[in-house]
């Protein structure tokens, strides 16, 4: 399966990324760039982005870099820093990369951008890549 068949799987069973409004714009093996815009059930009690909401963009980038590879990958260990805050109707695009790819373990770091090109938050991501394809 290419990358790209990997992630449209992925998707079909992965209502959350769905409900968050994801579009992938592009997707290789370890790498994707999606985008996404905020809506105000995003929004948490202060009037910016719940923190949940990069997070689980984060979360998405990890796991389509990751399992676009052809095996399954679940994630061990992740973290994140929020650097600046998410406001309403904000679009964000989210970048992730491949820092390392060994047989049983991957490390992703994740970007995610405002419109205006600022960096609002820094994720990094640890995968366990298990022997089960696609």
């Amino acid at each position: 399966m290419s990358p790209k068949d990997i992630v449209d799987e992925m998707m079909k069973g992965d209502a959350f990324s769905r409900w968050l409004g994801i579009e992938i714009f592009d997707i290789q093996k370890g790498a994707c760039k999606l985008k996404c815009a905020v809506r105000d059930e995003m929004l948490n009690g202060h009037h910016i982005a719940h923190g949940g909401i990069t997070y689980s963009l984060s979360d998405s980038a990890l796991a389509f870099s990751a399992n676009a590879h052809g095996l399954k990958c679940v994630s061990i260990e992740t973290s994140i820093a929020h650097v600046n805050p998410v406001y309403p109707n904000d679009n964000l695009s989210v970048e992730c990369t491949e820092v390392y790819r060994g047989k049983t373990i991957g490390i992703y770091a994740v970007s995610i951008f405002n419109q205006e090109a600022k960096i609002v938050s820094r994720f990094k991501g640890t995968v366990h890549i298990s022997e089960k394809t696609w």
